[in-house]
């Protein structure tokens, strides 16, 4: 008795599977959003004052700014100088080692700024600089 053998193939074996491939596209994309450096903008366009002893630092903590017209912002939001020392406080204890880079506008009234850098020490942070284009001599 002889067999017949089916030589048609079926339509589902030749179809790719995207398993694999999706599986890897998702590994790289969990890599590079973990491998990832974010910049954080201060939110606000500031013109900086210059400073012939001006030193290029590389940034890691959050940004304040404040403008020329007295406006506080914070991590990229317009906030009051009030709510300056409780948004830091809570990012300091997710961030211990918080640094705090205060861009001031070159118009900005000192009264403003002083204010700002007290919110700043009372929050609990000690590293914080004041950020200034390099004057070209």
């Amino acid at each position: 008795m002889r067999s017949r053998v089916n030589l048609t193939l079926d339509q589902n074996d030749s179809d790719i599977d995207m398993t694999p491939m999706l599986d890897i596209v998702f590994i790289m994309l969990i890599f590079f959003i973990v491998s990832t450096t974010f910049v954080k903008e201060s939110g606000v366009e500031i013109n900086r004052p210059s400073a012939s002893t001006a030193e290029e630092q590389e940034s890691t903590g959050i940004r304040v700014a404040v403008t020329a017209e007295g406006l506080v912002w914070l991590d990229g939001q317009q906030t009051d100088i009030r709510m300056v020392r409780p948004k830091l406080e809570r990012m300091k204890v997710e961030q211990p080692d918080l640094a705090v880079l205060l861009q001031a506008d070159e118009d900005a009234k000192t009264g403003v700024l002083i204010k700002v850098m007290d919110q700043i020490k009372l929050a609990g942070i000690d590293q914080m600089a004041v950020s200034a284009d390099k004057a070209n001599n």
